[in-house]
């Protein structure tokens, strides 16, 4: 229990002396409250107190802009990279695929760097700028490559079908392009949504929070408009036109991102670059490792504890209790300024920093499951294949290019949500004759049933489509078409769409319900993080399976002829993983407990009898 408070006029925050460890002696919202004081304050002050003299209204326009003409570029280069891989770089379909697995998995993981660099050292205004440079010396870069002879292999001979290797110099030049296409897309992406919400923090007076609330959805919708415009336009132009005006476009694209975001500088409300709640984290990490030595005993031993200025007091909570050793003040005159701060932060964190770290650990074996659901969202570069030796005529005069058909996984998303709030939710209700409120993590688990579905329908059909190529004589050619329309891979882009607007939904409510107030950012960055994770897990299982199914100088099951190769087996093993994904998450749900989401539940419920 807490016997003393100790006040000294040296130190303006307080220092606790307990004999034994409580709980949280703090409510949550108390704790929310103080801390988002203190992180909102200043970002008033300075020369950015006036809102009125900059930001507003007038700024939307230059900053979804920005945002949009910059997801037409980035987006359109993606769907068609596997073809540009193995049709320009001779690249086999393990090589192109490893490439582009972990180009995405550093698209994933830049925001997250992106948002670090711009909350602590350049502020999001520079971020943005510096990311639009970036992305635009990267599109102009593989512009060029589709136009200098010396950038990439020589063309194959038809007469004997001898394809040239891109030497290291082309392959080193290439990476280079994408990795700067990554890093830029991270720049803007980890800026953008909230720089726009920076300007609209004044805007519309009593109703700020519905004007917040329109700019976000319109943002989001702008988003998905901008993907499925590159799944398509940019696509159709690739495939019919060439890569020269194919990768031309985007840059111009990116151009007029950059220039937009541009014009209008003076107009923009420019808040300093503060602390950030992710370095926050890693210095709770190296405070407690620094301290590792300190021995935690729940004898009646005094201990002192730093934490944020104010009434409310705030204790570690004896979960993770290695952590709690990040907040103990060892030496008041060494460790603490004459304001009451840590002198050094990486050696002294607050309790409500170590409890922030905390409560993310928690989470982390639910946040696992979603890899697997990623996993399988990343395969399009074998639905590319699959695609491109299908039928897509549609009409004699329209040929649908197999880089497109990745749109139809956008479209399930966007259909998923208005059919479960709809129809899926109301009909349940009626039926049941009391409304039906499905929680986070039960969305969660329909996610990753309709992804392992998903991946049985993607079995299914390579194995009707491998088989029917075989007995129409076109299991040589890879180019060949065979009788079998392209719709037949509707379903499961559908299904996996659906599984990631399910999933993706659902965890960032449960983040957002979990983590207290002054962490919701937070979802997002662990959401990019699990994608990014998984896409390095999506390279090593192809990988893994590639070796494997060549041993005894067998054809690869990953074969660049996709009619030799085996992607139905392949398929089926990430529904074999996604089933035991499945075992995962019911293990891991009941091990985490009930969440504050069900403990809400259970209030109303008791209420209401």
């Amino acid at each position: 229990m807490v016997v003393g408070r100790e006040s000294r006029s040296k130190y303006s925050t307080h220092i606790i002396a307990v004999e034994e460890e409580v709980p949280t002696c703090m409510t949550e919202n108390s704790a929310d409250d103080e801390q988002e004081s203190m992180i909102t304050k200043p970002l008033l002050n300075d020369d950015h107190d006036c809102f009125s003299a900059k930001g507003g209204f007038r700024t939307m326009p230059f900053i979804l802009a920005n945002e949009a003409f910059a997801q037409v570029a980035s987006y359109g280069l993606q769907p068609n990279m596997i073809l540009y891989l193995t049709r320009e770089y001779h690249l086999n379909m393990a090589t192109g695929s490893n490439i582009i697995f972990l180009w995405s998995a550093a698209t994933n993981l830049m925001p997250l760097l992106g948002a670090i660099v711009a909350d602590s050292f350049l502020g999001r205004f520079r971020m943005i700028l510096f990311g639009c440079a970036i992305s635009l010396l990267g599109m102009a870069l593989l512009w060029l490559t589709t136009m200098i002879p010396q950038a990439k292999p020589l063309p194959c001979y038809e007469s004997d079908n001898k394809c040239s290797s891109a030497t290291s110099f082309q392959l080193f030049l290439l990476c280079s392009c994408l990795g700067l296409t990554s890093i830029g897309f991270g720049g803007i992406v980890s800026s953008s949504l909230a720089f726009g919400a920076d300007q609209l923090q004044k805007a519309g007076g009593q109703n700020n929070g519905w004007v917040l609330e329109s700019y976000f959805s319109w943002y989001y919708a702008l988003c998905t408009i901008s993907i499925l415009i590159a799944f398509t336009c940019i696509v159709y132009v690739q495939d019919n036109l060439g890569w020269q005006l194919g990768f031309g476009i985007p840059v111009m694209l990116m151009l007029l991102s950059t220039l937009s975001f541009s014009l209008a500088s003076h107009l923009y409300v420019k808040l300093k670059a503060k602390s950030s709640l992710i370095v926050e984290m890693l210095q709770v990490a190296v405070a407690s490792y620094r301290k590792r030595h300190i021995e935690l005993s729940t004898e009646c031993l005094k201990m002192l504890y730093h934490h944020h200025r104010g009434p409310a007091i705030c204790l570690p909570s004896e979960k993770l209790r290695f952590l709690n050793k990040a907040c103990i003040i060892i030496d008041p005159e060494r460790d603490l300024t004459t304001d009451g701060t840590a002198a050094d932060p990486w050696s002294l964190c607050t309790v409500n920093q170590v409890e922030d770290l905390k409560s993310i650990l928690k989470v982390i074996p639910l946040w696992s499951t979603g890899m697997i659901m990623s996993v399988n969202s990343s395969q399009s570069s074998f639905s590319v294949f699959q695609a491109k030796s299908m039928n897509r005529k549609f009409s004699p005069n329209f040929e649908m290019p197999a880089g497109s058909c990745s749109m139809f996984g956008v479209v399930g998303a966007v259909i998923w949500i208005p059919l479960y709030l709809q129809i899926i939710l109301p009909v349940a209700s009626r039926i049941l004759g009391r409304p039906v409120h499905l929680s986070t993590r039960k969305r969660m688990g329909i996610g990753m049933a309709l992804s392992f579905l998903g991946m049985v329908v993607a079995a299914t059909v390579e194995a009707k489509r491998r088989s029917l190529a075989i007995r129409e004589g076109y299991s040589d050619d890879s180019d060949a078409v065979v009788d079998m329309s392209v719709l037949w891979l509707l379903p499961q882009f559908f299904l996996i769409g659906a599984a990631a607007a399910a999933s993706a939904t659902a965890q960032n409510e449960f983040y957002y319900s979990e983590f207290p107030r002054s962490m919701s950012s937070i979802s997002s960055t662990l959401s990019l993080l699990g994608m990014s994770a998984a896409n390095l897990v999506a390279s090593f299982l192809m990988n893994a399976i590639d070796e494997l199914s060549k041993l005894g100088e067998k054809e690869s099951w990953i074969s660049t002829n996709v009619n030799k190769g085996h992607y139905d087996y392949y398929y089926w093993v990430l529904a074999g993983l996604s089933m035991l994904n499945m075992i995962y998450f019911l293990i891991c749900n009941k091990a985490y407990g009930p969440g504050k989401e069900d403990k809400k539940e259970t209030t109303f419920h008791e209420q209401d009898d």
